[in-house]
């Protein structure tokens, strides 16, 4: 195992362990190396070598010898592909070529060649301990100007060793080791995080609130990576980032036009800054997925007609809109045409800002080309100023609450120091150095190459993946079985080769074409797949690394089959595994390939599915599959077998509609009695009243009500629920019923407190309505 401290050096040459000349040279100052406290790491072939040196990322500098095997100039590619690809990950690597002295340079080196490398060796012409000297010196230079600026300075002052006079308490650690509970908290963290667990009293690190010193040249550096003008970091998550962006630009009685497809943190905006929100309604298809916010509902035109319908808008002197707010991408991985929708929004509004809470990778890739906020060559001062907020935690490499708010100006710009008033009402005094640490080393990881690098790997898993679950179906397919089944996957059923114009499966198209071409990702229209219409060709995009895998029981016209398969079971079951997904619908289970997941991972879903399948199909007994559901209800599962409770269950959704209520619940809009502010003022003057939803007929909410999935309000505060034989109610019932029925598969809906069975919702006291 190497030293976290010790500097390391790659040399690759098949004849650095031979008793030859140039072995016993190259042993030489290996052995000096180590004197000066250098780990090395050898490989006598460039096929060993891409594999060595995509797992040693500590490496500080390589040593490539040209003339791997004595091989002629046309033997020699793989060792250019080597260097290429070592250059292609990290562009500032210290890359040695270790040749034989001539004239001229070795046979075979190109131009391009020449230029990539750092330095020549001649191992046989200087002394070893002067070449090892000059190895150290440049990865010394290399590590020196490795980490970035504020992460930098904290492992600098770390070393220093001072005595801590100030806040945190616990003095480096020092307070938890006084005691036998505190000592295990600090031995499982380690010292290194309470050594860097600092106090904005340490002037030398900078200070988060007016972005001085490392932290703001943090940020800026940031600003460079992501393409922002500005960037402001945060430490409490995009729910605290979203409500910042509102506390620059919205204030009372503003109206903002709101994606209903919002997350919840724009619902607690709306009400902290006393604003009205004027709803855009997203798309939604067969399997629940929710989709874009069709163009025609962003015209001007449309738009006028939105806040001229809204009874809140009514007693307004001022109508026009001054901010809007869209999910992009959407939690299910669509993604707008970035570009058409600012174009079409900064018509009507000053300032668009984009949740890109689960996209912060998409600049980093030319597959998302002109579908997210921060692009390059966007900047246009006669249009929209544009925010982006991401969750740097989700998707990239960052600590959790780790999120960033970017700023693009355009005609009505953000002043920096007024801006930072509201970003200074939502942030501590006292903020965690870590999670400062971990953005400014996310934005160190996106810089150049190896942004697209990374990216790229987690694009290539997710397709190798869905390729791979095709396949299965296709050869279950084409078995005697004419019942057997599979688990389909929401993406393309085919794909258009851009060189050949032909469609071609999906299952047999090469990774590189799924990778580079963003059309086989676009949803077209009149494909039957994604299931949504009315919209233009390449206004929307499903983004490869969402992986929708579907349970059987939907049919094309979105009713339910005789027989399926509630996804609900399918996710219990994975769970039993230790396998965790992100979300699900009643008939579909989202994944995230992130930069985390490998093959392994995958490899052991697939594997699981299959083990559910061969459960199902054997119909084994519920105690062997749910041992813990049986225990605790056994007089509710007692004695069944998987085919059992799957048939009830998938029975219970096809005879209460209930797929059919979610449709109608959320494609119409209720109707708002008043602002948020005003619903949350009666909710803390305890004007409110806990009412059954069986009794909640036209009563208006205080609080949000918000089923997941999917994840959108169904009722946002102030709101009405309609008719007890509306949707909104109806769907909520079969809900409640579909909870007592299922025990241990219970639904997540904020904003409903289920009180023995029951669901109970807050709604206004009648007399003070």
């Amino acid at each position: 195992m190497i030293p976290e401290e010790q500097l390391v050096v790659g040399i690759i040459d098949d004849s650095i362990h031979t008793e030859t000349p140039h072995g016993r040279a190259l042993q030489r100052i290996v052995r000096d190396l180590e004197a000066y406290d250098i780990f090395v790491a050898d490989v006598a072939s460039p096929a060993e070598a891409r594999t060595a040196y995509s797992n040693l990322p500590s490496v500080s500098c390589v040593l490539v010898n040209w003339n791997l095997g004595n091989r002629s100039a046309e033997q020699q590619q793989d060792t250019l592909r080597l260097i290429r690809q070592i250059r292609s990950v990290n562009e500032d690597l210290p890359i040695f070529l270790m040749a034989e002295p001539t004239d001229e340079p070795p046979i075979g080196l190109t131009v391009d060649i020449i230029k990539t490398v750092n330095e020549y060796l001649y191992v046989m012409e200087d002394t070893p301990e002067f070449i090892a000297g000059r190895i150290t010196a440049a990865a010394k230079r290399y590590q020196d100007r490795l980490l970035p600026p504020f992460f930098g300075e904290l492992v600098k002052f770390s070393k220093d060793f001072e005595y801590s006079w100030h806040t945190p308490g616990h003095a480096g650690g020092t307070a938890f080791r006084k005691t036998p509970v505190g000592r295990k908290f600090f031995d499982f963290f380690g010292e290194q995080l309470f050594r860097s667990d600092l106090s904005i009293s340490v002037g030398e690190l900078g200070s988060l609130l007016d972005h001085s010193g490392p932290v703001g040249e943090a940020e800026r550096y940031a600003a460079k990576v992501f393409g922002a003008d500005m960037t402001f970091f945060v430490t409490n998550g995009t729910s605290t980032a979203n409500k910042i962006v509102f506390f620059g630009r919205v204030t009372k009685d503003d109206v903002v036009l709101v994606d209903r497809n919002c997350h919840k943190s724009a619902e607690h905006a709306l009400t902290m800054t006393h604003s009205i929100a004027v709803y855009l309604i997203p798309t939604r298809n067969r399997y629940g997925i929710i989709g874009p916010i069709p163009p025609d509902d962003m015209t001007p035109a449309a738009i006028k007609k939105k806040i001229a319908a809204c009874p809140l808008t009514k007693g307004l002197k001022d109508k026009t809109p001054v901010h809007a707010i869209i999910t992009n991408s959407t939690y299910d991985g669509l993604c707008y045409l970035a570009v058409d929708v600012e174009k079409e929004l900064g018509k009507s509004v000053d300032s668009i800002h984009f949740d890109e809470a689960w996209y912060g990778y998409a600049r980093f890739n030319p597959l998302y080309k002109d579908r997210f906020a921060m692009r390059d060559g966007a900047k246009d001062k006669k249009g929209p100023t544009v925010f982006a907020t991401q969750s740097t935690h989700k998707l990239l490499a960052a600590l959790s609450q780790a999120s960033m708010v970017h700023v693009r100006n355009g005609r009505v710009p953000i002043d920096h120091a007024r801006f930072n008033e509201g970003f200074m009402m939502h942030s501590s005094t006292s903020p965690l150095y870590t999670i400062i640490a971990s953005l400014d080393v996310s934005s160190k990881m996106m810089d150049g190459p190896s942004g697209r690098l990374l990216t790229t790997e987690s694009i290539e898993e997710a397709i190798r993946f869905r390729r791979t679950m095709a396949r299965v179906s296709k050869a279950i397919e084409k078995g005697k079985a004419k019942t057997d089944w599979w688990f389909p996957m929401w993406q393309p059923d085919t794909v258009t080769d851009p060189k050949t114009k032909k469609k071609i499966p999906f299952s047999s198209a090469h990774i590189e074409m799924l990778r580079d071409n963003p059309s086989c990702w676009v949803l077209h229209p009149g494909e039957s797949w994604h299931g949504f219409t009315g919209l233009p060709d390449n206004y929307c995009m499903l983004d490869p690394i969402k992986v929708t895998v579907l349970t059987p029981g939907v049919n094309e016209d979105g009713t339910l089959a005789a027989w399926g398969i509630p996804a609900a079971i399918v996710v219990k079951y994975l769970d039993t595994k230790g396998i965790i997904n992100e979300k699900s619908g009643d008939y579909s289970i989202l994944f995230l390939f992130s930069m985390g997941i490998t093959k392994g991972k995958w490899g052991t879903l697939i594997t699981e599915l299959f083990e559910f399948k061969r459960r199902y199909d054997e119909n084994a007994p519920l105690d062997e599959v749910f041992p813990d559901l049986v225990e605790r209800w056994p007089d509710r599962y007692g004695g069944m077998k998987l085919q059992d409770l799957v048939a009830e269950m998938h029975a219970f959704k096809r005879n209460h509609n209930m797929c059919g209520l979610l449709q109608k619940a959320f494609s119409l809009l209720p109707e708002p009695v008043m602002p948020y502010a005003e619903a949350y003022r009666k909710l803390v003057k305890n004007e409110v009243e806990q009412v059954p939803v069986a009794k909640a007929a036209n009563r208006i909410v205080a609080t949000g009500i918000v089923p997941y999935p999917p994840g959108i309000p169904l009722l946002a505060p102030g709101e009405k629920t309609g008719p007890k034989t509306g949707p909104v109610l109806q769907y909520l019932l079969s809900l409640q019923d579909f909870d007592r029925r299922f025990p241990g598969f219970e639904h997540d809906t904020h904003g409903i407190e289920s009180v023995k069975g029951e669901y109970m919702m807050i709604c206004l006291k009648e007399k003070t309505r």
